[in-house]
């Protein structure tokens, strides 16, 4: 996990939602250049993801301007 590269796919994602047929989950859909990635997510995956998701954007640097 030390080794990667310094460069990153654009990723577009969005939840679909908790299917009808599977209230127990949460699909989370990827975009990149490569394609589109769906993947199935518990309860607590979900939390954990915006959890992180939002410490994380919150420590980002301010963009440079001008």
């Amino acid at each position: 996990m030390t080794d990667r590269s310094t460069s990153a796919d654009f990723v577009t994602a969005f939840a679909t939602g908790w299917p009808e047929h599977r209230p127990d989950i949460m699909v989370l859909s990827l975009t990149t250049q490569k394609g589109v990635q769906d993947f199935a997510l518990s309860r607590e995956q979900a939390l954990l993801i915006a959890k992180t998701i939002k410490r994380t954007a919150a420590a980002l640097a301010t963009p440079k301007t001008g």
